[in-house]
């Protein structure tokens, strides 16, 4: 088994580098790998070695490495430092010159030749994967050298392979790890199932981000201008098929003003947005002066780094991704006390699918579901109940990053 998954993880990397001939994105994970030099040299000190997917699992490590690195007293003379990876584009490229961390680098492909070498050049104290990041030979080499390794607001499903008939070899592969520390009573429940007792529910430890940014909160005086005291409608993290989805709500739902943060903000994806929106009074940020601003009623952010501060602003956030992988971070809306609507893919997401059972979040499915909802939150008694649904739900769950650091 382990020569098959071995196998096919160098079909994956044939696979992705034919597409890195047309597909940009496929080419920036090519390109990031063959050309970085994995050097480590603080061995004096404790390495704390991180490993995220992407943008959305670095949201769940950075309380974490940001609380061990103020909190936590090494024994070591060098003190600690993170070594922070990413296996995806969309989070390197944003995150790459991140301060929290010592060193950042793009994971190496998962053949056991790579992990020996990786673990040899950093010579990681302890290890911490993020969410539902599992890479076997990378795990086997750590359990084998007996390095302390943690999954970190992990979540496991029913239907995840670990559960199916053929996933007895992927269970016996988290052997490697030290601890779990899981979202959910589900998540745990499987795990024992399968003769596992390490196992810690202590929640996601992105509500402590989440909470982090509502309490040291940027602002951004052109956005005042704005808005000037009217109702805004945030849509966050958009992709194209939310943006048709939103397009004529501001014909239907007057009275608003309109904020949209899109996923892709490249040349052409904006250029279509200017056009989608032209109907309207609209400025990009990039063009905006405190007297177009002022008359515009659609703003649209052309910058990434804005959008976790930009909730400060609004009255109800529309999260984007819904109509395609899955839904973006609605905490950040949530924390300001913002109500959330989203498309209808959001069922692996625990905090939507709570959220919308306690009344702070919405789904919708096409244009006429969101102005039905929206005209339900135009109603100020249902708009108040759900902003403090939201923001409750949020400041509850604060917690699992000491909870964490307590145990370790």
């Amino acid at each position: 088994m382990r020569l098959l998954y071995t196998l096919s993880i160098f079909l994956y990397l044939f696979v992705i580098k034919v597409a890195s001939l047309f597909n940009s994105k496929a080419k920036l994970w090519v390109n990031g790998r063959t050309s970085q030099n994995i050097k480590v040299t603080n061995h004096d000190s404790d390495i704390m070695w991180f490993h995220c997917a992407s943008l959305g699992e670095f949201e769940q490590a950075r309380p974490l490495i940001e609380s061990m690195k103020s909190k936590v007293i090494s024994s070591k003379q060098g003190g600690i430092k993170i070594v922070l990876t990413f296996f995806s584009p969309s989070g390197y490229e944003i995150r790459k010159n991140y301060a929290g961390a010592d060193y950042i680098f793009y994971l190496p492909m998962d053949t056991p030749s790579n992990a020996k070498r990786f673990i040899d050049a950093v010579q990681p104290s302890k290890v911490f994967f993020i969410k539902y990041e599992f890479w076997f030979n990378y795990l086997n080499e750590l359990k084998n050298r007996n390095i302390p390794t943690y999954l970190v607001s992990g979540i496991f499903r029913e239907n995840h392979y670990f559960f199916k008939p053929y996933g007895n070899w992927f269970v016996k592969q988290l052997n490697a790890f030290t601890h779990f520390y899981l979202q959910d009573e589900t998540s745990a429940a499987l795990l024992q199932s399968r003769g596992y007792t390490n196992v810690t529910v202590n929640g996601d430890t992105r509500f402590d981000r989440v909470n982090d940014i509502a309490k040291n909160v940027k602002s951004f005086p052109m956005v005042e201008h704005f808005c000037q005291g009217k109702s805004i409608f945030i849509a966050g993290s958009s992709w194209r098929e939310d943006e048709k989805l939103i397009a004529d709500l501001k014909l239907l739902i007057p009275g608003f003003k309109m904020i949209i943060a899109p996923h892709e903000i490249d040349e052409n994806h904006i250029r279509e947005l200017v056009q989608q929106f032209s109907p309207y009074s609209m400025i990009k940020y990039s063009e905006a002066n405190e007297e177009n601003v002022k008359k515009a009623d659609v703003l649209i952010i052309d910058n990434i780094g804005m959008l976790s501060s930009l909730y400060q602003y609004g009255t109800v956030a529309y999260i984007g991704g819904g109509f395609g992988k899955g839904i973006h971070n609605i905490l950040e809306a949530a924390t300001f006390g913002l109500p959330v609507i989203f498309g209808p893919e959001y069922y692996k997401f625990n905090e939507a699918t709570e959220l919308i059972r306690l009344g702070g979040a919405f789904s919708v499915a096409n244009k006429e579901e969101l102005e039905r909802t929206m005209r339900l939150l135009n109603d100020p008694f249902v708009l108040q109940t759900a902003s403090h649904i939201a923001k409750f739900y949020v400041q509850k769950r604060t917690g699992a990053t000491d909870k964490i650091l307590n145990t370790i």
